[in-house]
Parts: C-alpha cells; sequence; structure tokens
C-alpha cells in the first residue's frame, strides 16, 4: 500500500487560513481608519541596529526634524535604531511621530517618541507594508540591512510598474548606498538590460538633511500631496 505523502494536517491548515481573512481584514480596516487621519507624512527606512552614537542615527533625527520643520509628518517602523532617530526627530520638533510595530523574534520593540495616538501594531508584514506605501509621500531610506532593501525595491518596482504614483525615494549616505547603485548602473542596465536607464531617475543618493527636504519640496511643488491609491 503506498504511504500517503502528505500530512494529514493539510487540510486543517487550509482552515486556519480561511479564518486568517478576517485577522488580515481586521488590520487593513484598522490601520485605514488611523492613517487616513494623519495627513501627508514621510517614511524613513533604516537599521534597528544602529546605536544612538553612530553618525547615521544622528543624521536620521536630523533628517526628520527636517522633515516635520516643512510640514510632513514622520512614519517608521516604530522599533529602535533609525527607526526611534526619526520618531525622534519628528518628537523633538514638534511634528506628527507614526510608528508601524510588527512583533519580530529580536530587534523589534517600540521606541518612546511616537505619539501615543499613532502607534499601530501589525502582525502580517504585508498589511504593515501596504500602510507604508500607501500614507507617504517620499521615502528616505538610510543604510539598513535585509528589511531596507526589502522596502526600498518594492516602492522602486510598484512605481515603475505604474501600481501607484510616482514619489521621491531618497537614499542617504553615499558611503553606504554607492556600491548598490554602482552595481545597479553597471551590471542590471549595462551589462544585462534588466531595467531603463529611466529606471535611474526613480532613485536619488543624498549625504545631508538639507538635501532630502529639497529633493521633497521640489517634487512636491509640481505634485499634488494624495494617498498613493
Amino acid at each position: 500500500m503506498k504511504k500517503e505523502q502528505h500530512p494529514k494536517g493539510w487540510n486543517e491548515n487550509k482552515t486556519n487560513d480561511s479564518w486568517a481573512i478576517f485577522k488580515i481584514m481586521g488590520e487593513f480596516v484598522n490601520g485605514f481608519e488611523k492613517m487616513s487621519k494623519i495627513g501627508p507624512c514621510v517614511s524613513i527606512f533604516g537599521s534597528a541596529r544602529t546605536k544612538p552614537d553612530h553618525k547615521y542615527y544622528k543624521l536620521a533625527e536630523k533628517v526628520a526634524g527636517k522633515i516635520v520643520e516643512h510640514g510632513y509628518g514622520v512614519i517608521t517602523g516604530g522599533g529602535p535604531g533609525i527607526m526611534e532617530a526619526g520618531n525622534k526627530g519628528a518628537h523633538l520638533g514638534g511634528g506628527t511621530s507614526v510608528g508601524l510595530n510588527i512583533e519580530l523574534p529580536f530587534e523589534q520593540h517600540d521606541n518612546p517618541y511616537i505619539d501615543n495616538d499613532k502607534s499601530l501594531d501589525f502582525d502580517y508584514f504585508f498589511v504593515r507594508k501596504v500602510m507604508f506605501v500607501k500614507y507617504s509621500q517620499g521615502f528616505v531610506v538610510m543604510p539598513g540591512g535585509f528589511g531596507t532593501l526589502d522596502e526600498l525595491f518594492e516602492a522602486i518596482t510598484l512605481i515603475q510598474t505604474h501600481k501607484i504614483g510616482k514619489f521621491p525615494i531618497i537614499l542617504v549616505g553615499s558611503d553606504f548606498w554607492k556600491g548598490l547603485i554602482d552595481w545597479i548602473k553597471t551590471t542590471l542596465l549595462d551589462s544585462f538590460e534588466n531595467i531603463s536607464a529611466k529606471d535611474l531617475d526613480l532613485i536619488h543618493l543624498v549625504d545631508t538633511e538639507d538635501e532630502v527636504i529639497d529633493i521633497l519640496d521640489a517634487f512636491y511643488k509640481e505634485s499634488r500631496l494624495t494617498p498613493n491609491f
């Protein structure tokens, strides 16, 4: 008699998946209701491992302060490191400070600089990522790891494929990002032709908080502030 190839729990898993839909819907509804009331914001991404004495923590704090000074709120992933620096800069600058938190096995915990009524918790990465994209008027991407790269390339892909409207994507830190940008140009574009030259126009590379705000302000002199879809 042929041995069963799949565990009997397969159908039980499918049933659990069906019920998970309601939890996913709940996260979307809660996120949309809260985020739609906050107003125009800019998302700041970067490593949770960056310490407060690091130059990029300090720079992220300055960037966030400049962003709120110019009338935008700040959205981060709500955790430590660069996320904390972004919320701290927004908080100390008297602006809107939003944290989109997610439970992780390490690194993630709420930072103390999020506005009390603007801290949201998520179980699902994909729901959280929708909130970043839908309610951000720009992405400021500080040095980070896989999660930071994930957010960066998803935003580029969505804009490139016209699934969302164009908004500024600003990489901060030439010493960190230059190697990636060079690889994109020489390998993706020149050697393999897997992207178009105009795709490079989606990305800005800067080193100061003033350059960040100049790009944001220049873009929104010509474009309307509005949710992305």
